[in-house]
């Protein structure tokens, strides 16, 4: 005849396998980390925590090295522009090569556009100031001129 465990014996053996509670949450902390996890079954022996699981299987299954794109030298858009010669004197025609034309023109000279630099929170607020305050100052001139009949 099977021994049927009491809630009280459950309890007991969760608490000598580390196991907690806190207002009737069951707590274990992770065999590796060492971090709490919570909601753990009563039955429980050990806890992996999911920091300690995600480590675990990136050992075990390493990222397959993605495939780096090879930088050609060439500007953004050079496949849309109707004639672009390359600094090896390769010329393209809307993308295509065209190979008798190889070495019989200069290279294309590619203008970098310069990007606009991003504004800080505080820049973007004390603009916002120096506005109002043009928009105050035009406001109380205009004021002042009708009063004195200035129109």
């Amino acid at each position: 005849m099977k021994h049927k465990e009491t809630n009280e014996q459950k309890e007991r053996r969760f608490e000598m396998n580390g196991g907690y509670t806190i207002d009737g949450v069951a707590y274990m902390d992770c065999k590796i980390t060492g971090d709490p996890v919570a909601n753990v079954s009563t039955d429980a022996v050990s806890v992996i925590g999911s920091r300690a699981l995600m480590a675990r299987l990136h050992k075990m299954f390493p990222e397959q090295n993605k495939p780096v794109k090879v930088k050609t030298g060439r500007p953004a858009g050079w496949h849309w522009m109707a004639e672009f010669v390359d600094k090896d004197g390769t010329v393209y025609h809307k993308g295509k090569e065209v190979p008798e034309l190889k070495g019989t023109l200069s290279p294309t000279k590619v203008k970098v556009k310069k990007k606009p630099k991003r504004r800080t929170k505080t820049q973007i607020l004390i603009d916002r100031e120096k506005e109002k305050k043009a928009a105050l100052k035009k406001a109380v001139k205009e004021r002042e001129d009708y009063l004195n009949h200035r129109l």
